[in-house]
């Protein structure tokens, strides 16, 4: 297929283009570059632009004949979210609804969407399952769920094919070292402690060892950034006009902020030292996926199911690239 990979040049959509280029699709990739990295995509295939450009976005899917979407620009921190809702909501909403129609006046109905479980917001069962209700507790879930309702409502009216893949905690980078994880500022635990590790930062704070988990610390679900995409091409071979699948995409484990810590220190061999910190408002206990209906349904299986594996491709991409993209070391 042509595929037009939105967000391409950020963390996921940048693993994304990888897989899609390996597997024999055409593709294009469209950012602004506000918060993704020319150096993350390969040569020729970068086209500058805004989400909300509704008349670029046209010109760009029928001069490349686009047969497929895959959207990854959509903004992603929590705290962000909250102290600046309007952002979020022009972006992650009015900018990808002008996507949306762009691709309708292009005649491309096929659109893969990067989701999340924070659209479940604080669930009381764990594992989520996709039957968990729909909760947001803030307006990056809320604005990724108000989308997928879009999605929703354009395969009933328009006839789109739509697949709305929600991650739980995506981590690592490719296995080769070229492209990983670099945000400004970074809020993923494991490249946080990575930093420690390259002597960055002097320690790792651990917010709350009260909570009722196994070592009292935060649980999550990590999965690796080459499974998310290898979700996104599955799901690519399995659209159907006017129809929608929404899936959690997990691992299924769950791990501790203390045993993402302890993995760290065995893959570097750095004593990463940790001080505690009070509980952050709104984190959950524990997040962990029940990813079956993916597996049913798109036919994917993870392939890194053992967070070391996880940590040392994230190893290898941060010691090659201490200071991310900006640069790598001689």
């Amino acid at each position: 297929m042509n595929v037009l990979v939105v967000g391409g040049a950020g963390y996921i959509g940048s693993h994304a283009v990888r897989l899609l280029l390996g597997a024999g699709h055409d593709v294009t990739v469209y950012d602004n570059l506000s918060r993704g990295h020319r150096q993350a995509v390969p040569a020729g295939l970068l086209i500058e632009g805004e989400l909300s450009d509704r008349e670029k976005l046209v010109s760009v899917l029928k001069d490349k004949q686009i047969d497929a979407v895959m959207h990854f620009a959509a903004f992603a921190l929590v705290n962000e979210s909250v102290n600046d809702p309007a952002l979020y909501y022009r972006n992650n909403v009015v900018a990808a609804i002008e996507l949306l129609d762009a691709m309708r006046t292009a005649d491309v109905k096929k659109i893969v969407f990067s989701s999340t479980t924070a659209t479940y917001g604080e669930p009381d069962q764990i594992p989520i399952a996709e039957t968990t209700l729909q909760q947001p507790i803030n307006p990056y879930g809320f604005t990724k769920l108000v989308f997928e309702q879009a999605l929703a409502d354009y395969a009933a009216a328009y006839g789109f094919a739509y697949a709305a893949l929600r991650y739980f905690n995506a981590a690592g980078a490719h296995p080769d070292g070229t492209i990983g994880e670099d945000h400004t500022p970074e809020s993923h635990l494991i490249p946080i402690v990575l930093q420690v590790a390259l002597g960055q930062r002097e320690s790792i704070t651990v917010f709350g060892d009260d909570y009722a988990t196994p070592d009292g610390t935060c649980v999550r679900d990590y999965i690796h950034v080459d499974d998310l995409g290898a979700a996104h091409l599955a799901a690519l071979e399995k659209l159907q006009p006017g129809r929608g699948i929404c899936v959690n995409l997990g691992t299924g484990q769950g791990t501790s902020v203390r045993e993402i810590i302890q993995a760290c220190r065995e893959v570097t061999g750095h004593a990463i030292p940790e001080v505690m910190g009070p509980r952050r408002e709104g984190d959950p206990p524990e997040l962990v996926a029940d990813a079956s209906l993916a597996k049913e349904i798109l036919g994917w299986q993870t392939r890194y199911n053992d967070v070391k594996s996880i940590v040392e491709t994230a190893w290898n991409w941060h010691q090659s690239h201490p200071h991310g993209y900006s640069g790598a070391s001689q």
